[in-house]
């Protein structure tokens, strides 16, 4: 049981984080104000890399805010109890993550006043149109899904409402990879392996979030997840992370059998600099394999395990996406096989970049935005797990 003097630390600790998560997100609107007045001139974008790191933040947060969802469709679309429990929780995380990843998208983009433009001159055949309706659709029917659950006259609509967001958080993701396997004029991109690639990463990457959510949720209120709930739900994420790693393999595999891609292979696996060291380092072995030792290594069930390998899983999905998409930016498009092009404005030269402390603070200030939102919302509403006794089945 707590005591007052606790109770009164943990409240006075609750504001010390939600003032510090308000000047991280100020930081980053300062940084937007600073990009918008100076140009992006200040950043480390140029005409050859033109999504920098704020775009790595925003796509790990809207990626993964569709993943996170995986815990509520198992629990809703396929009636497991332990899952149904996290429903809420996990439903408030997309809603969180999503609008950070936006945030960022928009305002790294320039001119966000112009989505006026976008929304009501709506072009069918371009992805990013479609996508206003995806992300939009996704915020409305994730509202209405914890609206389901948290109304118990609501109740008996959980389940519908619960195969919708289950399709349309597919959907999204599918449209997240549709953007890059549409983008032609990049060697990385173009694949139509990139749609399924990004919805398994989604699994890693949002059951990871939510396992680091939950732990800190936990701890804060004192209380001891199930360890056979703990049990399967690591299990789980360990079968994300090795089917994630055979995505990204099957992808590399695939480029490597087209000759036209070797050059572009070599140099993100081998010749790159930054992005092998990322790729090897960063994603393979500190982001999937030490992970997926953690997990599975015998005698390491314990909370703490869990979560070093939940947050080893995040820094390797960030070393991921930056190596895919600044790296794949990076290296010129081979418009004539068996030439060498060059000119004046670049061509056929590998691009330089060097990310500013603008674009650091923009990507932190989305997710700020999404720790924000996260953490007012435990605190007023009752998002906490409510676990029965576990029977496995």
């Amino acid at each position: 049981m707590p005591t007052l003097s606790s109770l009164r630390f943990k409240n006075r600790l609750y504001y010390v984080l939600l003032a510090a998560g308000g000047l991280v997100a100020l930081a980053g609107l300062y940084a937007v104000h600073l990009m918008e007045h100076h140009g992006h001139i200040i950043t480390g974008m140029n005409n050859q890399i033109v999504w920098g790191v704020p775009h790595v933040f925003a796509i790990f947060l809207i990626v993964a805010a569709s993943g996170v969802l995986n815990v509520a469709s198992i629990g809703s679309v396929f009636g497991k109890a332990i899952y149904k429990a996290r429903a809420p929780l996990a439903s408030l995380l997309s809603i969180a993550m999503l609008a950070g990843g936006l945030s960022v998208l928009m305002l790294d983009l320039g001119r966000p006043d112009r989505i006026i433009v976008a929304a009501t001159n709506y072009n069918p055949t371009s992805m990013f149109a479609w996508n206003i309706v995806l992300y939009s659709g996704m915020f409305s029917l994730v509202f209405v899904y914890l609206w389901t659950m948290m109304e118990q006259r609501m109740n008996r609509w959980t389940k519908p409402v619960g195969f919708a967001v289950f399709a349309w958080r597919f959907i999204l993701t599918t449209g997240t990879g549709l953007i890059f396997a549409f983008l032609t004029a990049r060697q990385a991109y173009g694949s139509a392996l990139l749609p399924p690639m990004f919805i398994v990463l989604s699994f890693a990457w949002g059951l990871a979030v939510f396992h680091v959510v939950q732990t800190v949720i936990y701890a804060w209120n004192e209380k001891t997840l199930d360890p056979a709930i703990l049990q399967r739900k690591k299990n789980l994420l360990g079968v994300f992370v090795i089917g994630s790693l055979y995505m990204v393999a099957t992808y590399h595999l695939t480029n490597l059998y087209f000759a036209h891609q070797a050059g572009f292979e070599r140099f993100i696996l081998l010749e790159g600099g930054v992005y092998p060291r990322l790729f090897w380092w960063g994603y393979v072995l500190f982001g999937s394999l030490l992970p997926l030792l953690l997990i599975f290594s015998p005698g390491l069930e314990k909370t703490k395990y869990v979560m070093a390998a939940s947050l080893l899983v995040i820094l390797g999905s960030f070393a991921l996406l930056y190596v895919f998409i600044i790296g794949g930016q990076a290296y010129p498009l081979n418009i004539f096989p068996g030439y060498q092009v060059s000119s004046s404005f670049g061509d056929g030269q590998i691009a330089t970049y060097h990310p500013s402390l603008y674009e650091f603070l923009l990507g932190f200030g989305g997710l700020a935005i999404a720790f924000i939102i996260t953490t007012v919302s435990v605190r007023v509403l009752n998002f906490m797990p409510q676990d029965k006794p576990y029977i496995s089945d």
